[in-house]
């Protein structure tokens, strides 16, 4: 890979995290992730292989669908609470949503 591209990469993964870790509103942490996404597609397939392009294309529509799960839960928690903020997450539906959708983020054990 060519070393401006690498260090591109890296330092998206660096934003996105800042990002996501220094949010307040549901779209700057979807923002954030998202950017983690993209920036980490390009690692996953470096070596031009079959099997390399098909995890990354794997590894996209997870967490594609995932992301949808994520903004899915905050938009309902916008409907029954009318904030957008993170912090106040307090409909069981929209918190069981989220919980599901940063479990599917993070591979935790039921979605890897």
């Amino acid at each position: 890979m060519n070393p401006q591209a690498m260090l591109i990469s890296i330092s998206s993964l660096f934003l996105g995290t800042t990002i996501t870790i220094s949010s307040n509103h549901w779209m700057m942490a979807w923002t954030g992730l998202e950017i983690n996404t993209l920036a980490i597609l390009p690692l996953i397939s470096k070596p031009h292989h079959p099997r390399a392009i098909e995890a990354a294309t794997k590894y996209f529509l997870v967490q594609a669908a995932a992301s949808t799960l994520l903004l899915f839960s905050s938009t309902t928690n916008a409907l029954f609470t009318g904030q957008w903020d993170v912090t106040q997450l307090t409909h069981p539906i929209s918190c069981l949503l989220l919980t599901t959708a940063i479990s599917i983020k993070l591979g935790l054990v039921p979605f890897h």
